[in-house]
């Protein structure tokens, strides 16, 4: 699928906080509260790091260092590169039988356009800094990625540029390849998947056999989607606004075609249950689900036209509606412009069968502009008359524009008394609107009038709550709205006439696509047996390729004869083939199963290994997806499992959707030319730079305003970590194993300095680790470890000169090269061979943090006053309740606050608070 990123956000500036948020253990600053952190925004990152170090304020440039500590990115960064695509194993995943927990981690894949652009960069850094956490937490992780190869953007290419747009896209798949090998994603390249290459569209093709044999795949003449630009139909999930998804400013038109579809919506309950079981997913993700899923439940009624004497009398109407209860207040019968009857009631009106026109025309044009939900209410009276199957009244029958054919039955009964569109309609047109609900009422609010009349209520009209009791509704009378459902329903049933139904806004997914660059359909058309499937033992149906790509006239395919003329697989006699191709989201709903096996040519994946991997253990991509891509991955999951291919039902367990990358207050894009390469960032800073800053910028679920200011001021700090670790690596080098740094061993004066050190550093572990399980402030991850390393900065003529333990030294320089691991994975594995380790840094174990080391001596406490902060006090971390309450009365400030008075009361929260109430 092609990422999309971009809106309006937060200005969220990168700079190194002057305070960073404390860790658990310390009870001043929540670890969330970084943002309440941050220096002002017209700091830089550099200039803050220099305030925060003394030791370094006057140092000499880094031109001016010993080459051993000047931080050289590009020579670093290129020679991990090529040791790291020598070895092919380097990112694999281990057999299923290693007995490690597997994690499966993936960013949806991209399409290739050509260039990786910093929202590339973002989604993919979030993905690759936790596959490397998961690889040194001991897991055995899958993280794998491909292509969605298909699509118009390459017909476009082979229009503009004469290259064909299988040339065009394996060059650009090539070129962003590079790309992310450069930024250094460890990704395994083994299991890349191109959609566009006939190992995988093959198993599209299978796939729409099976379903084909399955019953859920059909073909009929329908009203669809076309975008001129894209000259091809659109489902309608890729309608935006009335917009192609693609083209944001070309308006969707309807055509009517015949196109193929599948039956999704055969799993539209199963789809709208399964989201509770979603937890892991974000609840706006679920929401937009359930709402374009839209399960809605009514009833179905018929309303007979009442024509004496002519070939309609008591032709059924039959409506639908989800406030049957509100049937004896239906004073017309509206159909949709489209409706089948009403064609037959135009048939010896003309005037009428024009009028019906400029409605269908009104009706298509805020369609088009999508604004079908506020369109002007138009609409005419046919002149004939239905029959209200309970009351047995006779009610007009009108053509409505704002009545959908799409939606229920294409026929509503209009009660403008309980709903306000049919208020709106019946206003304009001086129809009748009457009240059948009334309020609840309590025993002393008797209706000054008789419930049958329904009159006697002060509620205004319309009134649209389901909280009230029926009126002038017959033998239904005095019923709750709800019983009154139920009970109409079942006379409905009874009398053969209506039923309890359930209707879906969700509507089956049409993949046909008049274009060149997808999946052929594996269908023929024979004369003689009509449409008939391609046989396993032919797929796959190739694409063929030299062809005219013309975006006129039909698909090209059409004009290829050699591909088009076949013969029969039944009769063996003349044929054509389907020359339409498939949605290229078809490509997508499963492309993810393909990674576990993605060399199989027997097969689209071996169904041992899929289970072993699946669900998917974290799901990564922008929450544009919500309705396309997730809606129909999740349909195309449960189709494998009821073929026996699978044993989930959902394809992840765990979805994040990251915030978008803006630059200048808009989204990076080409037609806004506000697009950053990720290649000129590599090439100034570093790939280390580039993609940390997109970590540390904002936190990934926020969008991220684009400063390269931010980028230089990570390349900074990242060489202040390549001189310190540098300086630091002969004495941890020389030093025994890293346990012995818990006790160290030297004057109390050392000890102290060792042990503040090691316990900013287990602070630290804790902060990351915690991070990474959940909450993902990768931000304040990045903020911990600038923070460690002020501390370390700011001692370290204690670590060089031996004041410092060297066990400490060792214990803390690879600690620190452990935490930077997954945000700058260049420089890390850089530091740790400087270090003496020749483990792979991607085998190595993620530190784990002591609580004892963890733990503050004293504790920050704040003191109020009548809910107002006033002082802060610093205690022993252990002190009592009475102890903290001692010190915060005897605090200067408080005293000062107090003037003498005694307080009423004292509340306190240990480790947390003191709050004094005094009277005013």
């Amino acid at each position: 699928m092609e990422l999309q990123y971009g809106t309006d956000g937060d200005n969220c500036m990168p700079v190194l906080p002057k305070k960073f948020p404390r860790d658990a253990h310390s009870h001043a600053h929540p670890a969330d509260s970084y943002t309440e952190a941050v220096m002002p925004a017209n700091e830089t990152l550099d200039n803050t790091a220099r305030q925060a170090d003394p030791n370094t304020a006057h140092s000499a440039p880094d031109s001016e260092r010993p080459d051993s500590e000047r931080y050289d990115p590009a020579a670093i960064e290129s020679a991990w590169q090529q040791r790291w695509s020598a070895d092919p194993a380097l990112y694999a995943s281990d057999p299923a039988t290693s007995g490690k927990p597997k994690y499966y981690v993936l960013e949806m894949l991209p399409y290739p356009s050509g260039q990786l652009h910093m929202g590339h960069v973002r989604n993919y850094s979030i993905g690759d800094a936790l596959a490397r956490f998961k690889w040194m937490q001991g897991c055995n992780v899958l993280h794998p990625m491909g292509w969605d190869a298909f699509g118009l953007p390459a017909e476009n290419a082979a229009l503009k540029n004469n290259t064909p747009p299988r040339q065009w896209t394996l060059q650009n798949i090539a070129a962003m390849k590079r790309q992310m090998q450069r930024l250094g994603f460890a990704y395994d390249w083994s299991r890349e998947v191109t959609t566009c290459l006939p190992d995988y569209y093959r198993w599209n093709q299978w796939f729409f056999l099976r379903m084909h044999e399955r019953g859920l795949v059909y073909r009929k003449q329908s009203r669809v989607n076309w975008c001129r630009e894209c000259a091809t139909v659109l489902a309608n999930e890729q309608v935006v606004n009335g917009c192609c998804w693609r083209h944001e400013e070309t308006l969707v038109e309807q055509r009517n075609l015949e196109q193929w579809f599948l039956r999704i919506t055969a799993y539209a309950q199963e789809l709208l249950d399964g989201l509770d079981s979603l937890d892991g997913w974000p609840e706006k993700v679920r929401t937009m689900q359930r709402n374009w899923i839209g399960r809605s439940e009514g009833t179905e009624i018929d309303f007979a036209l009442d024509s004496p004497g002519t070939a309609l009398d008591r032709a059924p109407i039959r409506v639908f509606t989800t406030r049957v209860d509100t049937i004896f207040g239906a004073t017309s019968v509206q159909l949709s412009p489209e409706h089948p009857l009403v064609a037959r009631l135009a048939e010896a009106n003309p005037s009428l069968a024009q009028r019906v026109q400029i409605l269908i025309d009104q009706q298509k044009k805020a369609r088009e502009a999508g604004e079908l939900g506020a369109i002007e209410k138009h609409g005419v009276p046919t002149g004939f008359f239905a029959r209200n199957p309970f009351s047995g009244e006779c009610v007009p029958v009108w053509i409505g524009n704002y009545i959908l054919a799409d939606y229920g039955t294409g026929a509503i009964m209009s009660v403008p008394g309980h709903d306000e569109r049919d208020f709106e309609f019946a206003s304009k047109y001086g129809l009748e609107i009457r009240r059948v609900i009334a309020p609840d009422q309590t025993p002393d609010q008797a209706p000054d009038q008789p419930e049958e009349s329904g009159q006697g209520t002060d509620a205004a009209l319309p009134f649209v709550s389901e909280s009230g009791r029926l009126v002038a509704s017959g033998a239904y009378t005095g019923l709750a709205c709800a019983e009154a459902q139920k009970r109409l329903q079942q006379a409905a049933a009874a009398g053969n006439f209506g039923q309890a139904t359930i209707t879906w806004r969700l509507k089956d997914w049409g993949v046909s696509r008049q274009r060149y660059w997808g999946t052929p359909i594996p269908m023929i058309h024979c004369d003689q047996h009509g449409i008939v499937p391609v046989p396993d033992e032919q797929l796959p149906v190739l694409l063929p390729d030299q062809i005219e790509i013309t975006q006129q006239g039909g698909s090209p395919l059409s004009r290829v004869p050699d591909f088009l003329h076949t013969a029969c697989p039944r009769c063996g006699g003349p044929a054509r083939r389907e020359t339409d191709t498939m949605d290229t989201f078809v490509d997508s709903s499963w492309y993810f199963y393909r990674y576990t096996d993605a060399a199989n040519s027997a097969a689209p994946f071996d169904p041992a290994i899929a289970r072993y991997w699946f669900p998917i253990d974290q799901y990564i991509g922008g929450v544009e997806h919500a309705i396309l891509h997730l809606i129909y991955s999740r349909f195309w999951t449960r189709v494998m499992r009821d073929l026996g291919l699978i044993a989930n039902t959902e394809p992840a367990e765990r979805l994040f959707t990251q915030g978008m990358v803006i630059k200048d207050g808009a989204k990076m894009s080409k037609s806004r030319g506000n697009v950053v390469s990720p290649d000129e960032m590599v090439a100034r800073y570093g790939a280390d730079s580039t993609r940390m800053y997109a970590l540390f910028a904002a936190p990934p679920d926020r969008d991220l305003d684009w400063q390269e200011d931010g980028v230089a001021g990570i390349s900074r700090f990242l060489a202040r970590v390549h001189r310190l670790v540098t300086r630091m690596a002969p004495i941890a080098n020389a030093a025994e194993a890293p346990e012995a740094a818990a006790s160290p061993s030297a004057s109390p004066a050392a000890s102290t300095a060792a042990q503040a050190l090691l316990r900013k550093l287990h602070q630290t572990i804790a902060k990351i680790t915690l991070d990474f399980a959940g909450r993902w402030h990768f931000n304040t991850s990045i903020a911990a470890v600038m923070e460690l390393v002020n501390a370390l900065t700011a001692a370290e003529s204690d670590l060089l000169s031996g004041a410092v333990p060297p066990a400490a030294v060792r214990s803390l320089s690879r600690s620190l090269v452990l935490l930077l691991a997954p945000f700058a994975p260049y420089l890390a594995a850089e530091l740790w061979q400087r270090l003496g380790e020749t483990t792979p840094l991607l085998r190595a174990p993620w530190p784990v943090s002591d609580p004892e080391l963890a733990r503050e001596d004293e504790i920050e406490i704040p003191v109020q006053i009548n809910g107002k902060l006033r002082s802060l006090i610093r205690v022993p971390a252990e002190s009592t309740r009475e102890s903290i309450e001692s010190a915060a009365l005897a605090d200067p400030k408080i005293q000062e606050w107090l003037a003498g008075k005694s307080p009423l009361r004292v509340i306190s929260v240990p480790g947390k608070l003191v709050n004094l109430v005094v009277r005013p």
